[in-house]
């Protein structure tokens, strides 16, 4: 009997979707995953990070062992397949997190709520640095869609780029007014005042 279905993940999807093209040992998808740039969004920094999923999902019932590869030049490599119920749950978990907007937690904002810890002049020098790399983003994202067919079916390949680009777009604009206030004098703050506005209690 199968395990349950293991809860989405970027990189679950990814590997399902992956194998909705053909059988894949994990070394495949990983070489996959950087050829078709996916690795700029989904985290497979990690070796293991694909054959822990793998095993998951194999758990689960939704991939299964295709073949064994022997190769006197290489090791022994697993390739596994898609199954029928596995190509269920990929368009499910797709529709799921196409269509529904779910509450995220990157570093950043988390953050900037401490922020108040530094100095205005502390904060201005790093998100000035940080303005200064997104800008190199920017710059780089545009550069690979240069290329890109506005117009026709290829440009589906790239939305994840466009919304990336989009992303960058703006948290640079935000930043660049946030230190555009800040050198301004015009967004100032002392620890002493904070604490003052934070009652008798604080320390």
């Amino acid at each position: 009997m199968s395990a349950p279905a293991p809860r989405s993940s970027p990189l679950a999807l990814t590997v399902l979707s992956l194998l909705h093209y053909r059988p894949l040992h994990p070394y495949g998808m990983q070489r996959l995953i950087k050829e078709w740039g996916k690795d700029q969004v989904v985290n497979v920094g990690q070796r293991t990070s694909i054959h822990r999923t793998v095993e998951r999902l194999v758990a689960a019932g939704l991939v299964e062992v295709h073949e064994v590869e022997r190769d006197e030049q290489y090791a022994e490599r697993t390739v596994y397949r898609i199954t029928e119920e596995g190509r269920r749950v990929a368009r499910e978990w797709l529709l799921d997190m196409l269509g529904t907007p779910k509450p995220e937690y990157p570093q950043f904002p988390v953050a900037l709520s401490f922020a108040l810890m530094l100095t205005p002049e502390e904060a201005l020098t790093v998100l000035d640095g940080r303005a200064a790399s997104l800008a190199r983003t920017v710059d780089a994202l545009d550069a690979r869609l240069a290329d890109e067919d506005d117009d026709g079916p290829g440009r589906v390949i790239w939305l994840e780029t466009e919304y990336q680009r989009a992303m960058a777009a703006a948290e640079l604009r935000w930043l660049t007014a946030v230190t555009d206030d800040l050198r301004a004098g015009r967004l100032r703050w002392s620890w002493e005042e904070l604490t003052g506005l934070a009652g008798p209690g604080a320390v």
